[in-house]
């Protein structure tokens, strides 16, 4: 069985692309047993979140990290689960 990994992806995104477009920074941390999984999750997260397509996202770096290094709350609690028990 693949341990769970913690990746962080850094990237732009263009918001306002119809009118007035400007490209953003953003860097996002996801839970995945791959980094092609992680990149995945990001198009899908951004793309439903912002109303984006994958075109208009651009990642320039992913990299696993430690999980004592994540800032965020839910990724921090889900890596200390022992094990998970779906009802």
């Amino acid at each position: 069985m693949s341990e769970i990994k913690v990746y962080r992806i850094v990237g732009e995104m263009m918001l306002s692309h119809d009118r007035f477009p400007e490209w953003r920074e953003f860097e996002v941390y996801i839970r995945a047993l791959k980094p092609e999984h992680a990149v995945e999750k990001v198009y899908s997260d951004l793309g439903s979140r912002h109303k984006l397509r994958r075109k208009h996202i651009r990642i320039s770096k992913v990299e696993e990290v430690d999980p004592e290094e994540v800032e965020d709350l839910n990724i921090i609690r889900l890596s200390r689960l022992e094990k998970f028990v779906k009802l």
